[in-house]
């Protein structure tokens, strides 16, 4: 299991500076972190780096996008 006690968080270079914005990580062994900036203390979701790698494809593809 990756820590993200040590890691540094950043946001997309395309962020203009909103409240609604998340944050990523790359953290231990590989894995990706996420997280809501708005809480930078609660949960993160961890990603294995084929998993980061599928979850930006879709996001990418539209795949996430309300109809």
């Amino acid at each position: 299991m990756a820590s993200n006690s040590g890691a540094r968080w950043f946001t997309s270079a395309r962020t203009t500076g909103g409240k609604d914005c998340v944050e990523v990580a790359h953290l231990d062994g590989g894995m990706v972190g996420m997280r809501d900036s708005k809480n930078p203390t609660g949960p993160a979701l961890i990603f294995t780096a084929s998993e980061w790698d599928a979850f930006t494809a879709g996001v990418n593809d539209g795949e996430f996008d309300r109809p």
